[in-house]
């Protein structure tokens, strides 16, 4: 069925079902516009006088507004949990490629003891900053993004190093990211870079780390 065509309650009673079928769990708004077996989210408010409605309608068994309450807590706790575990990764990848002393965890990049990344790795040139985040779909990457420009708007001119915002849902490509700058208005400064994950392993195999004087150092393959 095409997304602009009608849509009657049984038709989206089964996207739903299907939905939670793979994810174990009710979309969001959101999520409504990205799946293909359901109505955008404005189709359904319009018709059903909104989602909230919507779920009573059907009596699914979750929370029926998933802006608040238990599942906004569970969702937070979630995405504490995964961010946590995804820069738990990204540190141990950083770690074993430049050594445990030249990766700096949450790294202060002003004097104000509040603005900070969550690495700054030092290698062989002028080093490099990483901002990680992760994104549940391509359209969640441009409002995460815009937040971590923010941070970096009244720095970033003087800064003589890589800024890269590195999304790691894996599921999001380097060419959809690619895309995505491409068609903002306002793009990433001169030394920032949005990476996928395997971009970003790549980027770091093209950095030496850095070799301290009367040290053998040793090349992380």
């Amino acid at each position: 069925m095409a997304r602009g065509e009608i849509w009657p309650l049984e038709r989206i009673r089964s996207g739903l079902k299907r939905f939670f079928k793979e994810y174990g769990r009710y979309p969001t708004a959101t999520e409504f516009d990205e799946y293909a077996y359901l109505p955008r989210a404005k189709t359904a408010e319009r018709k059903f006088g909104g989602l909230v409605a919507l779920r009573k309608q059907l009596g699914l068994e979750t929370a029926h507004d998933l802006r608040s309450g238990t599942h906004r807590s569970d969702l937070a706790q979630l995405i504490g949990k995964r961010a946590h575990t995804e820069e738990q990764k990204v540190y141990d990848f950083l770690t074993k490629r430049f050594g445990r002393e030249f990766v700096h965890r949450e790294y202060f990049y002003t004097d104000d003891h509040r603005t900070r990344a969550d690495f700054f790795v030092y290698d062989n040139t002028h080093g490099f900053c990483v901002d990680v985040f992760y994104a549940r779909s391509l359209r969640n990457v441009s409002g995460c993004l815009n937040i971590k420009l923010k941070k970096y708007a009244n720095v970033e001119a003087f800064m003589s190093y890589p800024i890269i915002f590195l999304q790691v849902n894996q599921n999001i490509s380097q060419i959809e990211l690619d895309t995505l700058v491409e068609r903002k208005k306002r793009g990433l400064g001169k030394r920032q870079l949005l990476m996928s994950w395997d971009t970003f392993v790549e980027f770091c195999k093209g950095r030496a780390p850095l070799r301290v004087l009367g040290g053998t150092g040793k090349q992380a393959a």
